[in-house]
Protein backbone atom coordinates (compact mmCIF):
# COMPACT_ATOMS: atom_id res chain seq x y z
CA UNK A 1 0.00 0.00 0.00
CA UNK A 2 1.30 3.46 -0.87
CA UNK A 3 0.01 7.00 -1.56
CA UNK A 4 -1.05 6.11 -5.12
CA UNK A 5 -3.81 3.72 -4.07
CA UNK A 6 -5.37 5.58 -1.12
CA UNK A 7 -9.12 6.19 -1.43
CA UNK A 8 -11.65 7.91 0.85
CA UNK A 9 -13.85 5.65 2.96
CA UNK A 10 -17.15 4.39 1.49
CA UNK A 11 -19.81 7.12 1.79
CA UNK A 12 -17.33 9.83 2.84
CA UNK A 13 -17.59 11.78 -0.44
CA UNK A 14 -20.64 13.33 -2.09
CA UNK A 15 -21.29 13.31 -5.84
CA UNK A 16 -23.31 16.58 -5.88
CA UNK A 17 -21.85 19.75 -7.44
CA UNK A 18 -20.88 22.42 -4.91
CA UNK A 19 -22.36 25.80 -5.74
CA UNK A 20 -21.19 29.26 -4.71
CA UNK A 21 -17.50 28.35 -4.53
CA UNK A 22 -16.04 30.88 -6.95
CA UNK A 23 -16.24 31.72 -10.63
CA UNK A 24 -13.73 29.07 -11.58
CA UNK A 25 -16.08 26.31 -10.42
CA UNK A 26 -18.63 27.23 -13.09
CA UNK A 27 -21.27 27.55 -10.36
CA UNK A 28 -20.21 30.77 -8.64
CA UNK A 29 -21.70 34.24 -9.04
CA UNK A 30 -25.44 33.74 -8.82
CA UNK A 31 -25.00 30.14 -7.60
CA UNK A 32 -27.55 28.77 -10.11
CA UNK A 33 -30.30 31.08 -8.76
CA UNK A 34 -30.49 33.40 -11.76
CA UNK A 35 -30.68 37.20 -11.56
CA UNK A 36 -32.97 39.19 -9.24
CA UNK A 37 -36.49 38.25 -8.10
CA UNK A 38 -37.79 36.52 -4.97
CA UNK A 39 -36.34 33.14 -5.86
CA UNK A 40 -32.80 34.51 -5.97
CA UNK A 41 -32.99 35.85 -2.42
CA UNK A 42 -32.19 34.01 0.79
CA UNK A 43 -35.19 33.04 2.90
CA UNK A 44 -37.48 32.60 -0.10
CA UNK A 45 -39.97 29.78 0.17
CA UNK A 46 -42.82 29.21 -2.26
CA UNK A 47 -46.33 28.91 -0.78
CA UNK A 48 -47.91 25.45 -0.85
CA UNK A 49 -50.05 25.15 -3.97
CA UNK A 50 -48.39 28.14 -5.70
CA UNK A 51 -48.54 27.69 -9.48
CA UNK A 52 -46.42 30.58 -10.72
CA UNK A 53 -49.25 33.11 -10.66
CA UNK A 54 -51.72 30.84 -12.45
CA UNK A 55 -54.98 30.42 -10.52
CA UNK A 56 -54.22 27.53 -8.14
CA UNK A 57 -56.15 24.28 -8.39
CA UNK A 58 -57.80 24.63 -5.00
CA UNK A 59 -59.30 27.94 -6.14
CA UNK A 60 -60.24 26.77 -9.66
CA UNK A 61 -62.26 23.73 -8.60
CA UNK A 62 -65.90 24.49 -7.67
CA UNK A 63 -66.88 23.93 -4.08
CA UNK A 64 -70.31 23.00 -2.82
CA UNK A 65 -72.07 21.42 0.11
CA UNK A 66 -71.40 21.55 3.82
CA UNK A 67 -69.41 19.10 5.91
CA UNK A 68 -70.20 19.37 9.61
CA UNK A 69 -67.15 18.92 11.81
CA UNK A 70 -68.93 16.94 14.53
CA UNK A 71 -70.78 14.50 12.26
CA UNK A 72 -71.11 11.03 13.76
CA UNK A 73 -71.10 8.17 11.26
CA UNK A 74 -72.64 4.84 12.16
CA UNK A 75 -72.32 1.42 10.56
CA UNK A 76 -75.89 0.34 9.79
CA UNK A 77 -76.97 -3.17 10.78
CA UNK A 78 -80.50 -4.32 9.91
CA UNK A 79 -82.78 -6.57 11.95
CA UNK A 80 -82.62 -9.36 9.35
CA UNK A 81 -78.82 -9.48 9.81
CA UNK A 82 -79.33 -9.84 13.56
CA UNK A 83 -81.87 -12.65 13.01
CA UNK A 84 -79.40 -14.50 10.74
CA UNK A 85 -76.72 -14.12 13.41
CA UNK A 86 -79.03 -15.48 16.10
CA UNK A 87 -80.06 -18.42 13.91
CA UNK A 88 -76.46 -19.27 13.02
CA UNK A 89 -74.83 -18.94 16.44
CA UNK A 90 -77.73 -19.44 18.89
CA UNK A 91 -76.90 -16.36 20.97
CA UNK A 92 -79.17 -14.28 23.21
CA UNK A 93 -77.00 -11.16 23.71
CA UNK A 94 -75.73 -9.10 20.78
CA UNK A 95 -73.07 -6.47 21.47
CA UNK A 96 -70.65 -4.60 19.18
CA UNK A 97 -68.04 -7.23 20.12
CA UNK A 98 -70.35 -9.98 18.85
CA UNK A 99 -70.77 -8.10 15.56
CA UNK A 100 -66.98 -7.67 15.25
CA UNK A 101 -66.46 -11.42 15.73
CA UNK A 102 -69.12 -12.12 13.09
CA UNK A 103 -67.27 -9.80 10.67
CA UNK A 104 -70.18 -7.38 10.25
CA UNK A 105 -68.29 -4.33 11.56
CA UNK A 106 -64.74 -3.20 12.24
CA UNK A 107 -63.60 -2.36 15.80
CA UNK A 108 -63.56 1.39 15.08
CA UNK A 109 -67.20 1.54 13.89
CA UNK A 110 -70.15 2.83 15.85
CA UNK A 111 -73.26 0.68 15.37
CA UNK A 112 -76.80 1.74 14.55
CA UNK A 113 -79.54 -0.89 14.36
CA UNK A 114 -82.09 -0.24 11.60
CA UNK A 115 -85.56 -1.73 11.16
CA UNK A 116 -85.29 -3.50 7.77
CA UNK A 117 -86.51 -7.09 8.01
CA UNK A 118 -88.02 -8.73 11.05
CA UNK A 119 -86.82 -10.40 14.20
CA UNK A 120 -88.54 -13.24 16.03
CA UNK A 121 -86.00 -14.12 18.72
CA UNK A 122 -86.10 -12.41 22.11
CA UNK A 123 -82.58 -11.04 22.43
CA UNK A 124 -80.73 -8.28 24.25
CA UNK A 125 -79.19 -5.88 21.73
CA UNK A 126 -76.49 -3.40 22.77
CA UNK A 127 -75.57 -0.68 20.25
CA UNK A 128 -74.71 3.00 19.97
CA UNK A 129 -77.99 3.98 18.30
CA UNK A 130 -81.34 2.48 17.22
CA UNK A 131 -83.98 3.58 14.75
CA UNK A 132 -87.46 3.85 16.24
CA UNK A 133 -88.80 0.97 14.13
CA UNK A 134 -85.89 -1.32 15.11
CA UNK A 135 -86.32 -0.51 18.78
CA UNK A 136 -90.07 -1.26 18.60
CA UNK A 137 -89.49 -4.55 16.71
CA UNK A 138 -86.95 -5.81 19.24
CA UNK A 139 -89.16 -4.92 22.20
CA UNK A 140 -92.30 -6.50 20.65
CA UNK A 141 -90.31 -9.70 19.99
CA UNK A 142 -89.62 -9.84 23.76
CA UNK A 143 -86.09 -8.50 23.65
CA UNK A 144 -84.39 -5.56 25.33
CA UNK A 145 -82.52 -2.58 23.92
CA UNK A 146 -79.38 -1.10 25.54
CA UNK A 147 -77.87 2.14 24.22
CA UNK A 148 -74.16 2.72 24.74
Amino acid sequence: MDLSNLKPAQGATKSRKRIGRGEGSGRGGTSTRGHKGAQSRSGYSKKIGFEGGQMPLQRRVPKFGFKPLKRVEYKAINLDSLQELVDAKQIKVITPDTLIEAGLIAPKHLVKILGKGSISASIEVTAHAFSKSAEDAIVTAGGTVVKL
